[in-house]
Parts: C-alpha cells; structure tokens; sequence
C-alpha cells in the first residue's frame, strides 16, 4: 500500500499506467473525429441541407482534454485510492480480531462494526489471514483462520447478545498465548502449551495457507474491541494475550460507557429507580421514559447525576390506574439490554378494600382491626375503605374482612360472585366470627387460648411454610407468638387446605380455591388483640404474597417450568423467544439470573408472566483499570474511511457519456438520440409509478377511500380510514395499513376490499372510469356510499351513479351477517343516525356472500376520524361518546364482513348445517 498523507492507494501498481496517458495524447491528436453525413432528404427535397464548413482534419482541444480526464480516472480508480484507510495493523502475520458483544457493547454497536470491518479491509489488502474471537457466551468458538472475505461476512452477522462477556472463558484457547521458540513474539517455530488446541490448529494452519507462514518470522497483531467494561482481572487477560505479538485495545471514552437501569423499588404510591455510571465525572441528566404495553408514553423523568457521583435517583409517581398499565421502564437514548427494565405484576399497585364497619372511635387507633392492616398494605398497594357493597362496585384485587361480624345474605351472594370471578377475599378470626359458606374450612365450636378450656400453657410459635404454601421460604422471625386461635374441623382435605401452621401442627392460615378466585382465612386477629404476627415484617411479606394471588404470579412452589414468552435482544428490543431459550423453574424464578440458556425477557404465559431483567444480576459498570505497558490504547473516534474507487469510476462514466454526446453532436445524430431518449424515460417513469402504486397497494391490506376533489372531504376519509384501522388492530386480529385515495381514471382498483366513496354534488365518473368500478363490483369488491346527510336525499347519489351497474337494493335485515360479523348489532349509526342502510338485495349476485354496494347517511368517516394523539376530530350527535362506539363497532363489522366473505355467512347458518349433519 502506497501511503501520501491522509490518502492510501491499495493497489499502487496500477499507477504505472500513467505512463501511458502521453501515448493516448498523440494517438487522439493524430486521428481526426468521424466525418459529418448528411442524408438526402426523399421528400422535402433540399430543405434539409445546410452549408457547413468541411471536417477537421483534428480532434478538438476540449475533446482531447476530456478523453485524458477520462483515462486519468480509469487509472485512478484501479489504483484503488482511499482516504483515512485503517493503517494500525503492524507486522505482516495473522490478525486476531477479539470483539466484546456483550449487552455493553450495543451502545455504539456501528462504530464497533465499522472499526472491525475497516481492520478486516486492510488485512484483506495486505493479504493477511483474520481470526475472530467473541467474548460473550453463546455458540460454541470457531477459531480458525479466514480470508478477509469471510472474516467480513461473519463480523457482519454478529449483533450484541443481550448478557454480559465471560472474557476469560472465551479467550481459554488464546490463554496464555503464542510463544514462538527462543524468537520475539511471531517468531520461531511452535507454540508453548499455553495455547489451546483449538488455538494452536487454527494458528498452526497459517504454515499452510501461503499468506503468513509462522516459521517466515511475520509477527501478529492481536486488536480487542471491548467494550470498556471491567470485569475483573482484565489487566492479568491482557498481559497473557500480549505474548502474542503487537496488542492494541480499543474502548469508548469513560464518560460514554453504557449506564445500568436498576429494578424499581416501590415506595407507597412511588417508584424510586437508581441508575449507575461507569464514572463520576461531570454533572449529566438522563430521562426515564414509563411504556406501557402498547408502547404509549405514561411519564418521562429527569435522572441528574451530580459531578462526582456515579449513582443517580428519581421518584416516579404514577395514579394507580396508569402504574398497572405500566411495562417497561427505559433510559432514553440508551438502546442496550441493561438501559430496560420490564415490569410485571411485583410491581403494580393492587387495589385493596378494607370492610370499615366500626371507624377508630375513642381515639384508640391501635386497637382498630383494620390499624395494622392499612399501614402493612400501604407500601405496595391501594387501599379503599367502606361497606362491603360499595368496595364491590369498584375493581378490586383483595377485599379483606378483619372480624366484620355476621355478614348479611346479600353480601354473602355478591361476594361468592365476585370470588369466582377472579376476586381474593382476606378473613381475619375476631370474637364476632361465625360460621357462614365465605370459610375454607368449618370451624370448631370456641377457640383455641391461653389458659382457657382449649388452651396452651404458653404462646405459640409458627412452623416453617410447607412447600406448597405461597408462604413457602419466607424467613419466620424467631419472636412472633400466637396466643389464641378459632380452630379448623379435621377433615381429609384440611392439610390441602392449610398454607401456615403453628408447630404443633394446629393451622393458622387456610385457603381453598374458588372458582377463579381464592377464600383465604387468618385464625387470628388483624390486631394485637390474640398475637403479635400483625407488628412483624412477616405480616407484611404474607400479605404481599396474598395480593399476588390476585396478579397470578404467586402460587403453590411446585409449579410448572416458566417457559420463555418474549425476550429482550442486545439492543433492548422485545421479540419471540429463540430456539436456544429454556424455561425456568417456577420455585426458582426469583433467584434466576440472564445466561445465554435465560436470557432477559418475559416468561410464563400472558396470564401470568414474569419478568427477568438483565440489570438485576449485573455488578456495577466500572471502567478499565490501566493496561499493562507495551499494550496500544486507542478510541472508536476515528475518522471514517472513504474508499475513492466508486467515485472515479462513476466520473469516468460521466465523462463517458459525455463525450458519447459530444460525438453524437459533432455527427448530426444528437436530436434523434435525444427523442428515444425522452421517450424512453417517460416511458419508464410511467411504469415506475404504476410499480410504486402497486406495491403500496399490495404488501399491506388497505382500505380506500374515493378522491372528490375536495380536498377537505379528501381529508376526513382518509383520517377516518385511519381511525378505523387503529380501532380494528387494536380489537381484532386485522391489521390495516395506511388508507389511500384513489382515482379510478388511472389507479388500479383491483387491490382494495372496500372503497369509501363520500358523495358531493360534483360530476359523475368518466366513462373509463365507470367501467373500471364496474369492473370492480363484478369482481367482489365493495363500494360503501355515504351521501353523509339523512335530511340530503338521494338525489345526489343519483346523479354520481347513472353510469354504475348497480343492484337492487334493500333496507338491511335484523338477521344480515353484517349485523352479527363481530359485535351483534341493530343500529348503524356514524356522525349522525336515523338513516336507513341499504345493501344488495339477496340473491342479486354472488360476490362471496358480500354485497358489492352498501349505501347509507350516517357520515361515518365524520365519527371514525382521529387525529395523531388518537382523539376524536369530531362531535357524533345525538348519542355522543357511546353514539362513537357504536360507529366503531360498525366500521369494525363492516371490515371483518368484506375481508372473511361467506365465511361469517356460513357462521350465521352454523346451527343449521350442524342440524342437517346430525350433530
């Protein structure tokens, strides 16, 4: 490689070819251009000829300037020149590229690829075999030597893995590195026992290869691409892999590395979230963006680390409602797996009920069964208070009865509904409990005390938690005491039943399922009035674990595997889950780490899934310690490499084509080839936009709307179009792309399902394009007419349509599909209601069971329009906001009735085609 500066030339040899250009100077000086002919005009006879002066004997200057312009830059181009080449390969041996794609290096991911590519570009140029070697764990290490061809390819497919490098474990095959004989690094014959056996066949292979013989003395050159991180004994890594030859490590700044988002710790009604940095230098604000599920922003915090600080920490304060929509928490502008945190059901605020039947009278607080319940399930939940009923009437996770007395008939009905529902009731025992069916076991006549009939001689202590108890590894402190008790009837299910027991086996807390809900009893007070379990932390942890059961992540401890649901990649980005990713245990979740075999992601199924977060199991992010001496340091802030060769070759086919021209000029013939020229290329353009049309139309299933030529009736159907689709992805399985208006003059109307055509009092079609929409209806498609007044009349829907071939048509019946294809409805209504729908009358035509017209008033486009925030454009009258809904619900139908055809037909009839098959 020949070097001038700043510029490069890979194959400098080409520029020999220089010594060429005086040779081509004299050879166009000698031969004179192609002689001008006139052709003999056969009709007009002499009208053609013009008197020219005779050729020259010559090429012009100009000419002969460009033609050496243009050789100059063929030969340039050969020569292969570039600008910034990566020149930090040193010796002439085999490059080992060493590449972190841990989840730190997704931060400047490009620059790494570009870097590596560019060493790999210039080990291709000086013919040099490449090795590379990954540090993060995953697919199992090849180290052998490649082309630079190949080494390209696979640097090409390589993306960030969402777990941290395993550097040493990685590098077990470079370990200890390659010492040649008694010769300097790179040189000698055989490699020590340091080096693996894959190492040592990969780099003993190089004797074979014909570009970088071992034996020959040609050192290597061994560049790591880290990712800035410490992980812990870097300098000892560095100073074994050095004996390989020349090293170079290169890392981004330290005010550049990744940050970690920690896991959010709830605080009452807040979330306060930590973020770490690898350095405390200088004062720096990040942003926190709360997603919900469907990736809409809920809240965007400030993150200040103050100069000198590397940890940062904010409050984030979220209604109760917007916390459970709440699903993923981001530092913005930080794409790396470490940057995201997933939020599952740990940390939603549940809401609580809590049965007030006495208030806190005689200003003794601590006497009151609900004191301690409130202040334990503050942190993590929200709580309500009031009668049984009026709590019902609002969602609730918990509904907790602390000794509420004899509960009415009513209340016993609407709370064996609201269980099997979903719903979890707490019982507390008190001196009013009686025996009605809200219990999981049936209770012995008087209860368990100290010194009385059924008595112990002192408290008693609890017993660990069996396995199958939600309780199960909860820490039992060694001071809590139970000093009466109601008891539970024996029977055969009661150790089913029991989730916490004193040590002599008399149980505390029992539970039965019912229905979709659970019926959970406390055999104790909510107070300190029979124990002191409710001023332990333990009262807290049970109660967390008991409105969990209302999430669905809590259950027996011996649950199915959690398989994987969706995971995060390097980048942060959620997606399926891939071959290679295993279930975790569901009595081992919690203590899960990410791995290759468990990367971070959701697990479980949408019902109940947990999250497994990257930045939970990460040390905090420190930068490298000092390399060791003889080791190259370098940034990724290099200037990009420009390689000149497409330039030049592209201004020498300019110049090309330019003196094409001048030839075609200088001989007459520049007209003619400027008119097939022109053709061609409106010829060209034509089929091009035609292409573009088609392939919008095509690749996504659309609705369109028909163009009027007012442009603010234009608008509105295209808005509602667009409203529509937002609605039907979000209720249905469809997916609609963007809407488009059409012309039927020159658009193809074959690609669309449904055409909304609002009326106005403009002209009717054109004759073509009256036969390309009746070509349309023939062929299944479905017009909807909307004349977007009842008052208006049809008058002017007449006059559009006197050239369509339109059906009968008929008011449309109570049983029609379309009023059953998705929601089951008998009214119609868009902006405005009180008109009549007409469709095709039945057996007219085929079509796939879809009538080819539907006509109607209602300007649904009107009720169906958003803007980009998702909010109405328009008021709908009379029915306001639930008129709205019932335009969604039609516009919903009406998509589902053209797209699925005589299938929704077919399913109106199922009853009847299963009769007449005997089912």
């Amino acid at each position: 490689m020949l070097v001038l500066g700043s510029l490069s030339f890979a194959v400098p040899w080409a520029l020999a070819a220089f010594v060429l250009l005086p040779a081509i100077w004299w050879l166009l000086r000698v031969t004179p251009p192609a002689p001008w002919r006139v052709l003999f005009p056969p009709v007009r006879l002499l009208l053609g000829l013009v008197q020219r002066d005779e050729t020259a004997t010559r090429s012009p200057p100009w000419l002969m300037i460009l033609r050496l312009a243009l050789a100059a830059a063929v030969i340039l181009a050969a020569a292969h020149p570039l600008v910034n080449a990566a020149r930090w390969l040193r010796g002439a041996g085999p490059v080992i590229l060493v590449i972190d794609d841990g989840w730190a290096a997704a931060s400047r991911w490009p620059d790494r690829r570009a870097l590596a590519e560019a060493l790999i570009d210039q080990a291709g140029r000086d013919r040099r075999p490449v090795m590379v070697v990954t540090t993060a764990p995953g697919a199992a290490q090849n180290l052998e030597m490649r082309s630079a061809a190949e080494a390209r390819d696979l640097v090409g497919s390589l993306q960030p893995k969402p777990w941290p490098t395993d550097r040493r474990a990685a590098l077990a095959a470079l370990d200890g590195a390659a010492r040649f004989g008694d010769g300097p690094p790179g040189q000698g014959g055989w490699w020590s026992d340091g080096l693996g056996e894959g190492g040592r066949a990969a780099l003993a292979a190089l004797s074979g290869d014909g570009a970088a013989r071992l034996g020959e003395g040609q050192p290597g050159h061994l560049i790591w691409l880290s990712d800035g991180l410490e992980e812990g004994g870097t300098a000892a890594l560095v100073r074994d892999l050095k004996t390989i030859g020349a090293m170079t490590v290169v890392g981004p700044e330290p005010e550049r590395l990744p940050l970690v988002l920690r896991p959010p710790v709830a605080e009452g009604e807040a979330l306060r979230i930590t973020a770490l940095r690898a350095t405390g230098r200088g004062a720096a604000t990040y942003w926190v963006q709360a997603l919900a599920g469907d990736g809409r922003l809920l809240a965007r915090q400030a993150l200040l680390f103050p100069d000198g600080e590397r940890r940062a920490e904010t409050r984030l304060v979220l209604p109760a409602e917007l916390r459970n929509r709440l699903t993923r928490l981001e530092i913005e502008g930080e794409n790396t797996g470490a940057a995201v945190i997933l939020v599952d059901e740990r940390w939603r605020r549940r809401p609580v009920g809590l049965v007030d039947r006495e208030g806190i009278a005689g200003g003794q607080p601590l006497l009151s069964a609900l004191y301690y319940l409130e202040r334990s399930l503050e942190p993590f939940t929200e709580i309500r208070r009031g009668g049984i009923q009026d709590l019902l009437k609002r969602q609730l996770a918990v509904l907790a009865l602390a000794d509420p007395g004899r509960l009415e008939p009513d209340e016993l009905r609407s709370l064996e509904a609201w269980i099997a529902g979903g719903g979890v009731l707490l019982r507390f025992a008190g001196p009013g409990l009686v025996q009605d069916p809200l219990l999981p076991v049936k209770l012995r006549q008087g209860d368990r005390i100290m010194g009385g009939t059924m008595s112990w001689s002192k408290p008693a202590a609890l017993a660990p938690f069996p396995a199958s108890s939600p309780f199960h590894r909860l820490e039992i402190p060694a001071d809590v005491r139970i000093r009466r008790q109601v008891l539970a009837q024996p029977s055969l299910d009661l150790a089913d039943k029991t989730w916490a027991r004193l040590r002599d086996g008399t149980p505390l807390v029992t539970a039965e399922k019912r229905g979709k809900g659970w019926l959970v009893l406390v055999h104790t007070t909510a107070n300190m009035a029979w124990s002191n379990l409710p001023i332990s932390g333990l009262f807290v942890d049970m109660l967390r674990r008991i409105v969990a059961l209302a999430q669905g992540v809590v259950a027996e401890a011996d649950l199915p595997p959690l398989p994987p649901l969706e995971v995060l990649d390097g980048f942060g980005r959620l997606g399926p889950p891939p071959a290679s990713a295993l279930a975790i245990a569901g009595d081992a979740f919690d203590d899960a780490v990410v791995t290759p075999a468990h990367p971070p992601g959701y697990y479980g199924d949408e019902a109940s899934r947990r999250a497994l977060n990257l930045s939970a199991g990460l040390a905090d992010p420190t930068p490298f310690a000092s390399l060791p001496a003889g080791v190259s340091a370098a940034g990724y802030g290099r200037q990009p490499e420009l390689d000149l060769r497409p330039w030049l070759f592209g201004l020498a086919l300019l110049l090309a084509l330019v003196d094409l021209a001048a030839s075609m000029a200088m001989r007459g013939l520049l007209r003619l080839a400027g008119i097939v020229a022109a053709a061609a290329i409106a010829a060209a353009g034509a089929e091009a936009a035609d292409d573009e049309f088609a392939m919008a139309a095509s690749l996504e299933t659309r609705l369109a709307y028909m163009i009027t030529g007012d442009q603010q009736v234009d608008e509105l159907s295209r808005l509602g179009l667009k409203g529509l689709g937002v609605i039907v992805k979000r209720r249905t399985a469809a997916e609609l792309g963007e809407p488009i208006g059409i012309d039927p003059e020159t658009d193809e109307l074959a690609f669309f399902p449904l055409l909304y055509w609002p009326v106005t009092s403009g002209p009717g079609p054109s004759p073509k394009a009256a036969a390309r929409l009746n070509a349309y209806l023939r062929n299944g498609g479905t017009i909807l007419f909307d004349t977007r007044d009842p008052s208006a009349g049809m008058g002017p829907l007449r006059n559009l349509i006197r050239d369509l071939n339109i059906p009968f048509l008929a008011p449309i019946s109570a049983d029609h599909v379309l009023t059953r294809s998705f929601y089951l409805l008998n009214t119609f209504p868009g902006r405005w209601t009180g008109g009549v729908v007409w469709l095709e009358r039945p057996g007219e035509r085929v079509n796939d069971g879809v009538s080819s017209v539907i006509v109607g008033a209602h300007d649904w486009a009107g009720a169906w329009a958003m803007d980009d925030a998702q909010r109405p454009l328009h008021a709908v009258v009379p029915g306001g906001e639930r008129q709205r809904e019932m335009a969604f619900r039609f516009g919903i139908n009406l998509v589902m009735y053209v797209l699925t055809g005589n299938y929704k037909t077919d399913q109106v009839h199922l009853p009847t085609i299963l009769e007449r098959l005997g089912k």
